[in-house]
């Protein structure tokens, strides 16, 4: 019960900031509750920054932000060694990227090479520098925002890093009600700011097992599968989910299950995270006329429940 309760206040002050978007900041928290990274995609001064800095410190993690740019160099984010005359020596000075939060801001206005650096650290939670692997923080998430492609001075994430990102949410514009509230209110950086630590770097260790905890039935992993497979029929999408992509479900789902209360996940939990896991991932076949989040919730409901 104590956990729920924890779950509760870190998700009411998440709502605080980002107001009328709770689904999509309960949707942040399932991400880093399954250990995973989380792409913010959007138009700029929707809060996508705001509610990542807003998560980094309510989960009371150590955390560095880092703008990237068109100029951004890998060791800008790993670090440097420099030679310092007193030790004679060269000396490694860690760079952002060696915190528990990376806030990756607009990450798609970077290169393409310092997009690729980010590779080795989101999937072995490690950098090499200079010849020599150095382990970084436990625990480790990237949580980076991006602008759409269409915009002028982006490049497009690789398939192998969107891959690296366990969800991909949007927020898009506010409603009037929320609106009107963001004109009548505090300024939401300065909010930010005065956030609290909901949950120590114990607490969310120990949620993080909850939620592996969390039983997932035989029939709910077959429409799992049933879906991974629907992915992989041509109909839908130009290339499937990888095995990956099936365990990044399976994963969010039990944290969606434990954020409503429950030791077990059901098919509700799946419905509610797959577009947001899984179409980053994907193509809609060229007739298809729709995005893929829309091509992912059209294969929803022609996939019928085991």
């Amino acid at each position: 019960m104590e956990a729920q309760q924890k779950l509760k206040a870190l998700l009411d002050q998440l709502n605080t900031v980002i107001v009328g978007k709770s689904a999509q900041v309960r949707d942040c928290v399932a991400c880093l509750l399954a250990g995973g990274h989380l792409l913010i995609e959007d138009v700029p001064g929707v809060g996508k920054t705001t509610l990542a800095h807003a998560l980094a410190r309510s989960f009371g993690l150590h955390f560095s932000r880092v703008q990237f740019t068109a100029d951004l160099m890998p060791s800008d984010l790993s670090g440097v060694s420099i030679y310092e005359r007193a030790k004679e020596a060269f000396v490694f000075h860690p760079g952002p990227i060696f915190a528990q939060v990376l806030l990756a801001d607009e990450i798609n206005r970077a290169s393409p090479k310092t997009q690729s650096a980010l590779l080795e650290a989101m999937e072995e939670k490690q950098v090499t520098v200079e010849g020599e692997t150095r382990a970084l923080p436990a625990p480790f998430f990237v949580i980076a925002t991006q602008n759409p492609h269409d915009q002028l001075g982006t490049f497009a994430l690789p398939e192998s890093q969107l891959d690296r990102f366990h969800m991909r949410i949007s927020l898009g514009y506010p409603d009037r009600a929320a609106e009107r509230e963001l004109l009548n209110g505090a300024d939401r950086r300065g909010m930010v700011e005065s956030l609290r630590s909901t949950l120590t770097p114990v607490d969310l260790q120990l949620l993080q097992q909850k939620v592996f905890q969390v039983h997932a039935a035989e029939p709910l992993l077959t429409y799992v599968q049933d879906l991974v497979a629907a992915t992989r029929s041509g109909r839908w999408f130009l290339q499937g989910l990888s095995p990956r992509a099936g365990i990044a479900v399976v994963r969010a789902a039990k944290a969606q299950a434990l954020l409503s209360g429950r030791d077990y996940v059901a098919p509700d939990d799946v419905q509610a995270v797959l577009p947001q896991t899984v179409a980053h991932r994907m193509i809609p076949v060229g007739d298809a006329g729709r995005g893929p989040v829309e091509q992912v919730r059209a294969m929803l409901e022609a996939v019928p429940l085991p």
